[in-house]
């Protein structure tokens, strides 16, 4: 297989498309539907889901919840730092990504509000790992604040506290939302369930590294963070269930999708828990999904790379030109998509 070049993941994306704001109500959304064995796409709203769907279908969804990650703080010497904290390692340790103009060095101590200390221990690649004096989720709840991706230009608001998480999010410990998620409510889950669709979940916890830019100029030679997932055995059960009588299994986002083909071995999905370094690139066998419910990915990431696999970079290419040619609303808080695999068999007429 030859070797791909970043590049070949570069689209051009007028500023103005890239959604600074939620859009008014969660559903209200737009939804360009790709089939990635003919490359058609057809424009919709997010609201058509059920009319793409079949009963015995089955939609996976990522029910990790996002935490106050953000910790602003000063070192001893004055000097300003800004923790993200990556994830909490133990009950008073945590990996975090820091901004300061002189990072710590071990030992050194780092204030966050009045009272809050936090021992930088050492440095672990392009994260440093802190030990608090207190629990980090209680720091987390009392100090810290949401972090919003850095393509979003402002600071989070109290609105973010709602719409920047998930209606079913339950198990605290991502610092990025599931964006996939955010354009389901209570209404649409209902509409799913009563078509005939079962709901399942994952847990994946999104890392700060789902933010960092590949730095190299070979995709192959790029080394994906690492993120912790769980998968219930409820879950398991449901897609074995679900392929038996021939349903789809969607994942909803790309975060579901990594848990699920990362957990599957012969095409049976195990339970348990686990850590993911999978980087999903062009030439990847997919395992179990066969449809993707995702969001608009950044120039160059991963995540476009991954869809890509999906459906084709031919057709993400193209499909990528239309949304941008319709105005659709781009990253965390804009539109959806919904990708047929390419290649995907699936076990029952459609």
């Amino acid at each position: 297989m030859r070797a791909m070049r970043i590049e070949e993941f570069d689209y051009d994306l007028p500023p103005e498309l890239i959604a600074q704001f939620p859009a008014a109500e969660r559903g209200s959304s737009r939804m360009l539907h790709l089939d990635g064995n003919t490359g058609q796409c057809s424009d919709h709203l997010f609201a058509d889901l059920p009319k793409f769907v079949r009963e015995g279908d089955l939609f996976i969804f990522n029910d990790t919840r996002v935490i106050n990650a953000r910790l602003l703080g000063t070192k001893a010497t004055g000097g300003r730092v800004e923790a993200l904290i990556e994830r909490v390692v133990a009950p008073r340790r945590a990996l975090a990504m820091l901004r300061a103009s002189h990072v710590p060095s071990p030992g050194q101590i780092i204030r966050f509000g009045d009272a809050e200390n936090a021992v930088m221990v050492q440095r672990q690649g392009d994260f440093f790992l802190l030990e608090f004096d207190d629990e980090v989720l209680s720091v987390l709840d009392r100090l810290g604040e949401l972090p919003l991706p850095p393509y979003i230009d402002r600071p989070a608001g109290l609105e973010d506290l709602a719409r920047y998480q998930t209606v079913y999010a339950r198990h605290p410990g991502a610092v990025a939302a599931p964006t996939a998620g955010l354009h389901f409510d209570q209404a649409m889950l209902d509409r799913l369930r009563a078509g005939g669709v079962g709901l399942a979940y994952v847990t994946l916890h999104v890392g700060a590294g789902t933010f960092q830019p590949v730095r190299v100029d070979e995709v192959d030679s790029h080394v994906m963070h690492s993120e912790h997932y769980s998968i219930p055995e409820a879950t398991a059960r449901a897609v074995a269930h679900a392929r038996e009588r021939g349903g789809r299994i969607t994942a909803i986002g790309t975060t579901s999708l990594r848990a699920l083909e990362s957990a599957t071995q012969s095409s049976e999905l195990k339970s348990g828990y686990g850590e993911t370094r999978l980087f999903i690139r062009p030439g990847y066998s997919f395992k179990l999904v066969d449809r993707l419910l995702t969001n608009f990915h950044l120039p160059r990431s991963t995540l476009l790379m991954l869809v890509s696999a999906f459906a084709g970079i031919e057709h993400v290419r193209h499909a990528y030109q239309h949304a941008v040619n319709q105005g659709y609303r781009f990253f965390s808080y804009g539109d959806a998509m919904l990708i047929e695999r390419a290649g995907a068999n699936f076990r029952a007429a459609a």
